[in-house]
């Protein structure tokens, strides 16, 4: 459905380009974007190998399994119908480390697996549990100490101090991720399945 919104998208922007007398523009626009869109991925690509690598280091190091341990009374407050030994746990603390290392790309493959297990131990297979959607809510609205994403952008186009959003990053995911837990557990409290 979205490819089919951004080509609808493309082309209407074309032909208004077209109809407006502006195609050198649109031409032009085009592939200064599609430079831009190389240049950012090369950027992205060391950042994200980076990061990653350094991701796969705690893993083998068993610094991610220490910091599920430390997590399990977080996880037992923010999902308390998944068992204590579930695999789940292990998958969503993953994901939630690596989101506060501001890993997304590292972080979707534990965030898929957290999903499988917990429709593995969902009553009702057709409806999301309540851990699923306190897990999709912790997952989107995630506290980040290291917007890597922003950071990197911000370098891309040259500004004058690309890690200076992180103050501001910390705070607004830190609102979004307690804003997020009060609405799970409004709904938890709520929610009659």
């Amino acid at each position: 459905m979205l490819n089919y919104l951004w080509a609808y998208m493309i082309i209407f922007g074309i032909i208004i380009g077209a109809i407006n007398g502006n195609m050198p523009e649109v031409t032009q626009t085009a592939i200064d974007s599609s430079k831009e869109a190389v240049q950012l991925c090369i950027t992205l690509v060391g950042v994200i190998s980076l990061w990653t690598g350094l991701m796969k280091i705690a893993e083998e190091s068993g610094l991610i399994k220490s910091l599920t341990e430390k997590m399990k009374p977080i996880l037992r407050f923010l999902f308390p119908n998944i068992p204590d030994n579930h695999p789940s746990k292990k998958y969503i603390a993953t994901n939630m480390i690596a989101n506060i290392l501001g890993l997304g790309w590292a972080a979707t493959p534990p965030g898929l697996k957290a999903m499988e297990k917990l429709q593995e131990i969902n009553p009702h297979k057709e409806v999301a549990s309540k851990e699923m959607c306190t897990f999709l809510i912790i997952n989107i609205s995630s506290v980040q100490l290291l917007p890597i994403n922003i950071i990197a952008y911000r370098s891309q186009y040259q500004s004058a101090n690309p890690a200076e959003i992180i103050g501001p990053a910390i705070l607004a995911t830190i609102v979004s991720t307690c804003v997020g837990v009060i609405f799970a557990k409004v709904m938890m409290k709520r929610s009659r399945v």
